[in-house]
């Protein structure tokens, strides 16, 4: 548990409760040009609204842009990894290995197809979950493996796959953080056996909502394109009947309504044009912000793997709870008072209500709980100014300075 020295009520007083900047700054925000604006119009205008052309388009570009074999766009990131769990053939009685910082629903897609996800615990300096526990983890009843690209650094992908082709695993890769990332100079999206992605918001390129799978292997393809629509299919090879006519068509298996619109398809194709500024500018911010924070005894910044070339989603402040006389909380707090807005990525999976229920307690993952009680998601998004960055940053150092231990 985090141990507070000082009040909260004490927190604003820095300076006179001076705030570092007048007006609020976000932890993210989505950016929104017109032609953004234009390409959806023109779908509202001209196109069909679903199951149109767009969704090819972006199929297509996600490949081009991943060097992913196929690709199945949906209608969000849960609906991505549920898509994926089923097509690894996870089912009643299987185990699902996956991290506990993560959103819940890298473990939750598990759940939906009647198995057990499994914890394993995370690297204590790249917050990526750790190949050996991934392997002592491993059981008879093991089906697949949920990786997760925390902040959008890749997870070390070799020993993984290693690990999987070793106990015939699936390795689902839960890319929602991830777009714009390369692992060994191959882009995340056409390396694990399958890979999803995320257009949440605050994400770097989004459609609003939005999801996609990714994947070399056809059999999964074709899996993937009956889990999202109902498992219903015009393919005559999958038929049990001779077609009545054109209008003809089939369920072949039990999906889901799981599309994505013509609408938010022509949104993330057009946010995709703009991957390579998004990405050079969130790059320049993680720089700056590693640059500062590593000059600061209290704070650890994330290490990031040699392998990895990272486009970051989140960019997580580490506090050193024995070089401060405050705790996360106080430091959060403290931040919110200069008026830099921030969150916390992510409360560990297995701490909530639901999962307390079906058995699991606290103490599973010791690097993860640690973490957890010392992480701040610092703004980051490709709107921010320097004078934004430079203001986070004045906060921060003000914060970690006065509170720091003699």
């Amino acid at each position: 548990m985090e141990q507070s020295t000082l009040n909260n009520s004490d927190l604003p007083a820095i300076e006179g409760g001076k705030p570092a900047r007048e007006t609020k700054i976000f932890y993210g925000h989505q950016y929104i040009d017109e032609a953004d604006v234009e390409a959806v119009v023109e779908v509202l205008r001209h196109g069909d609204l679903t199951c149109g052309p767009k969704i090819k388009e972006l199929e297509d570009k996600l490949c081009c842009l991943t060097g992913a074999k196929y690709a199945v766009v949906c209608s969000n990131g849960t609906a991505a990894l549920h898509m994926s769990a089923l097509a690894a053939g996870v089912g009643e009685g299987d185990e699902v290995i996956t991290t506990p910082i993560t959103f819940a629903a890298s473990a939750n897609c598990a759940l939906y197809c009647g198995a057990r996800p499994v914890f394993a615990d995370i690297d204590p300096e790249t917050y990526n979950i750790d190949p050996q526990k991934v392997e002592e983890a491993i059981t008879e009843r093991t089906k697949a493996v949920v990786v997760v690209d925390y902040t959008g650094q890749s997870v070390a992908l070799d020993p993984i796959r290693k690990i999987c082709r070793e106990h015939n695993l699936i390795l689902i890769e839960d890319g929602a953080h991830v777009i714009g990332t390369k692992y060994r100079g191959q882009a995340n999206g056409s390396i694990s056996d399958m890979t999803t992605f995320s257009f949440h918001p605050v994400k770097t390129v989004t459609g609003g909502e939005g999801g996609a799978v990714l994947t070399n292997d056809e059999m999964l393809y074709q899996k993937l394109l009956l889990y999202r629509a109902h498992g219903i299919t015009r393919n005559t090879d999958l038929m049990a009947h001779e077609p009545d006519g054109s209008w003809y068509y089939e369920q072949v298996d039990l999906g889901y309504n799981y599309r994505m619109t013509d609408i938010q398809a022509a949104l993330i194709i057009s946010q995709l044009d703009k991957l390579p500024m998004f990405s050079k500018r969130r790059k320049e911010i993680v720089e700056r912000y590693n640059e500062a924070f590593a000059k600061l005894p209290s704070l650890f910044v994330q290490r990031e793997i040699p392998e990895s070339d990272t486009t970051r989603h989140l960019y997580i402040l580490r506090i050193v709870p024995e070089k401060l006389r405050i705790d996360r909380r106080q430091f959060f707090d403290a931040l919110a008072a200069e008026n830099v807005c921030c969150n916390v990525h992510y409360i560990p999976t297995y701490y909530f209500p639901y999962y307390e229920k079906l058995g699991y307690r606290r103490g599973l993952c010791p690097n993860a709980e640690k973490l957890y009680e010392e992480i701040i998601s610092l703004p980051l998004y490709y709107a921010m100014t320097d004078e934004d960055v430079e203001s986070v940053i004045e906060a921060v150092t003000k914060i970690a300075v006065y509170y720091a231990k003699e």
